[in-house]
């Protein structure tokens, strides 16, 4: 009997989806530290662990890589409010058809909940590569922000606006919600993008159980403050 010394076509295919795979996780660290010109192709692949042959084999290069690792990135962030996501656009949908608008008390229950998941999410240090990709691409755009910004930008900035637009009791395409959401969504940001300040302000050194809540409960009172003046005036 002889022996078949190759590799069947599902072991390579395992093998080619751990390398891509090490590949993107370590190129969103990479990028975000160095920037796509600073990062070379040598620093990427001895940071993923793989053969420097492997960009080009499955990216095509450098810059097929940065665009895969902004998806990649944007993928990353959806999986974890893709079942929110999903139970919120749900909601829209089965209002839209039955020709109904949702309750106030709705939207700030359901923007609560997008804005715990959030901020609890800004603070893990999961994050914290993310955040430095995500940074560089706002100062300078390329092709990766308008990948990650359709994918997962975009989606949940306009998901937030028609909550706070019902909140607010306003169109949620007028210029006025538009800015409050970018308001809104921006106190929610604060988290990750100045996260050396919100700690040194905080005195915090860490996050565990007990300032997860806080940060809960601080999520609930944005939402609960937003229309608080038309309330007030009523």
């Amino acid at each position: 009997m002889i022996k078949d010394n190759n590799p069947t076509p599902q072991l390579r295919a395992d093998r080619g989806d751990v390398t891509r795979e090490k590949l993107l996780s370590a190129s969103i660290d990479v990028f975000g530290r160095y920037g796509f010109d600073g990062a070379t192709t040598r620093k990427l692949a001895d940071t993923a662990g793989v053969n420097l042959q492997a960009i080009p084999y499955y990216f095509g290069g450098k810059e097929g890589l940065y665009i895969a690792a902004a998806e990649h990135l944007a993928s990353i962030i959806g999986g974890h409010v893709a079942d929110l996501r999903s139970a919120i656009l749900t909601r829209f949908e089965q209002l839209d058809t039955d020709g109904k608008e949702m309750a106030p008390a709705e939207a700030r229950a359901l923007l609560t909940q997008m804005v715990q998941r959030m901020i609890v999410l800004f603070v893990s240090e999961q994050s914290e590569s993310w955040a430095r990709f995500i940074i560089r691409e706002q100062m300078e755009p390329t092709e990766a922000f308008a990948r990650i910004y359709r994918s997962i930008m975009r989606p949940m900035i306009e998901m937030a606006r028609r909550l706070i637009g019902t909140i607010l009791g306003d169109d949620p395409a007028s210029e006025r919600v538009r800015l409050r959401t970018l308001s809104f969504v921006g106190s929610v940001l604060v988290f990750r993008m100045a996260h050396a300040a919100v700690y040194a302000q905080l005195e915090w050194k860490t996050t565990g159980p007990h300032e997860l809540e806080i940060l809960r409960h601080h999520a609930a009172e944005l939402v609960a403050v937003l229309g608080a003046e038309k309330d007030h005036k009523s």
